[in-house]
């Protein structure tokens, strides 16, 4: 009988890259709150300079994310032991001591760390996804207890696909030919052959994980390994907190900037579905693949898609109304204008309004601060804006259907005590208090603002919409007088044009009749 998924990592000992990410620090949190009788969780940390390993520890621990450990279990932190290593190094830089004790005692090891920066270049992304991915293989292939890999890859890999199932595809290009072109290639050739190389693939972050993907499959007969492909990973459904969120990624810094009111157009198809998994989903989901894994022994690589995958069926405009809502409800204290806009089917409809409510404004905001002598700032945050919704519109007009049967198997493998602890089933979400949660997550963590401000944040987003009405009436009566003013020259242009067009009847009868008997001779 196999046993519960505590019992299993119950004295293992764990080893997780990207421990200080989104998905790492969820992770760490998670194992240590409902396997507390595994034996050590190793972090792989770049060194900070100034820090030692236990100040740096101590500042992870800190989090918000794991306040409720800290009160009732605090000394359960002594489980986390911080191995100095980086892997962009050769053998990760990892001490010989810390080197042997993986190789001695790790049983299960987590690769989560990666660069999510889609404008990356190439020659930083193969370094960081692929090559860093290979030396935590080859770490793992010398480990004498292993158990299981668990590889952490994107649902979105293989973005020329409609339809992406739970298996491997030949890659574009073979990883190794590639690390070996950006190693010794120079690098404004590299540039030029950029675009060439990644045209399979959106951007470096996909094509890297695309590839990288091959490059694990090698090691698949050499110990039990799988890929866990997660869709877009959005704040914590339930746990630790619901709606913790810590980063301004993705779908985060489009709830926060629409909020604030720096957002007030985006490129995106309103009909489309949208395919997001809660960050705490996907930790059970990747927990519950290594245990998998582990008891299996599988002689290949298993893939799993951590997707929604319409299990709850949700589209962009959905979610913006949604969103709208919440924010409206809980406002921010300190924000740029009151929140509006919309969502734009079409490309050039958006720009029009990137100028008129994006670009106008912040130059006009950033004139005003320098005419006063204070520091501008908007030009420059509307620059960052506009790349950063120029990548993601990828992603906002266009669908996908992602297939994932091994990832709804995981919860059949285990008992009804597992799945509660271990939830992975998403059909009891509710999409609007999800939202509800997730607007406040990110105005609370990532924003740092404590919930007691609501009440006088909403006195503040009151005047912003009072301001935003004024200014909106001013606007639009100045437009009006503007062209009640000129009428009499609107007028004489019509009537130009009308004249015009009338001369020119004669000419054009003219041109058709000799056009008809050039046809008839």
């Amino acid at each position: 009988m196999a046993p519960s998924v505590p019992d299993f990592y119950k004295g293992k000992s764990i080893l997780i890259t990207g421990s200080t990410g989104f998905v790492g620090k969820a992770m760490v949190e998670k194992l240590l709150r409902s396997c507390p009788e595994l034996d050590t969780i190793y972090l792989l940390l770049r060194p900070k300079k100034g820090l030692n390993s236990e100040e740096r520890l101590r500042d992870l621990s800190a989090n918000k994310i794991f306040e409720n450990l800290r009160e009732k279990t605090p000394n359960i932190f002594k489980k986390l032991k911080l191995i100095a290593g980086d892997i962009l190094e050769d053998e990760l830089g990892i001490s010989p001591e810390d080197r042997k004790e993986l190789q001695e005692r790790c049983n299960i090891v987590f690769h989560s760390a990666a660069c999510v920066r889609f404008d990356l270049r190439l020659k930083d992304a193969i370094n960081m996804n692929t090559r860093g991915t290979l030396r935590v293989l080859q770490l793992a292939e010398t480990m004498k207890n292993l158990q299981a890999l668990v590889h952490l890859s994107t649902a979105y890999c293989r973005c020329y696909l409609d339809e992406l199932e739970e298996k491997l595809y030949p890659p574009v290009h073979k990883p190794r030919k590639i690390m070996d072109i950006v190693e010794w290639m120079d690098d404004a050739t590299l540039e030029y052959l950029e675009p060439k190389l990644i045209a399979s693939e959106p951007n470096t972050y996909s094509y890297t994980k695309a590839i990288t993907e091959d490059l694990v499959a090698e090691y698949g007969p050499k110990f039990p390994l799988a890929v866990a492909r997660p869709s877009i990973v959005t704040s914590a459904w339930k746990e630790p907190i619901p709606g913790w969120v810590d980063n301004l990624n993705g779908a985060t810094g489009l709830v926060i900037g629409s909020g604030k009111g720096v957002i007030r157009t985006m490129h995106c198809e309103p009909t489309y579905t949208v395919d997001a998994m809660a960050v705490d989903v996907v930790v059970n989901a990747c927990l519950l693949i290594a245990y998998i894994t582990a008891l299996d022994k599988p002689k290949e690589v298993t893939f799993y898609n951590v997707t929604l995958s319409r299990i709850i069926r949700i589209t962009w405009g959905e979610i913006i109304e949604l969103g709208k809502k919440w924010v409206n409800k809980y406002p921010h204290t300190l924000a740029l204008w009151h929140p509006g806009g919309n969502i734009k089917s079409y490309y050039w409809h958006h720009q029009i309004c990137v100028l008129f409510y994006h670009i106008i404004p912040a130059y006009l905001v950033d004139g005003l601060l320098f005419l006063m002598g204070r520091k501008t700032f908007l030009v420059n945050v509307q620059k960052r804006i506009s790349h950063g919704l120029s990548v993601l519109q990828y992603y906002t007009t266009k669908e996908w259907y992602f297939k994932n049967d091994n990832f709804n198997s995981l919860r059949k493998r285990v008992s009804d005590e597992d799945n509660k602890t271990f939830y992975t089933d998403l059909a009891t979400l509710r999409a609007d208090e999800y939202l509800r949660d997730y607007v406040l997550g990110a105005r609370q963590f990532c924003c740092k603002e404590d919930p007691s401000t609501i009440p006088r944040a909403r006195k503040l987003a009151r005047i912003r919409y009072i301001v935003d009405v004024i200014v909106q009436i001013l606007f639009y009566g100045f437009l009006a007088w503007m062209i009640y003013s000129n009428m009499h020259i609107i007028t004489s242009s019509i009537h130009y044009l009308d004249d015009v067009l009338k001369s020119l009847a004669p000419i054009n009868k003219v041109n058709a009749e000799e056009h008809q008997t050039e046809q008839l001779s």
